[in-house]
């Protein structure tokens, strides 16, 4: 259902109802993987998340591998900031 690399991969589904009773497979929120940082990016105008964990991480859609690291639970709130953690690759 998620490509492969998603922060949603591996995280599993679970059934919830909702208000007429009726049941749904939902999925499950991940927590973040890690918090340890390697260094910091400081914004620029112009730069996007995707260019940032592309250049940091050697891939555009680990993006959201920036916002875990950084607490952020919305790429917006991230992109705001004027430095970003940046994590380990891998």
């Amino acid at each position: 259902m998620f490509t492969k690399g998603s922060r949603y991969e591996k995280a599993g589904t679970a059934t919830a109802a909702k208000l007429d009773g009726t049941l749904v497979a939902v999925t499950r929120i991940p927590l973040p993987t890690s918090l340890s940082l390697i260094g910091f990016h400081r914004q620029r105008e112009g730069n996007r998340l995707d260019l940032i964990a592309a250049r940091f991480l050697g891939d555009a859609t680990g993006f959201w591998r920036l916002c875990d690291v950084n607490q952020s639970v919305v790429p917006d709130a991230l992109a705001a900031r004027d430095l970003i953690g940046i994590p380990p690759r891998g």
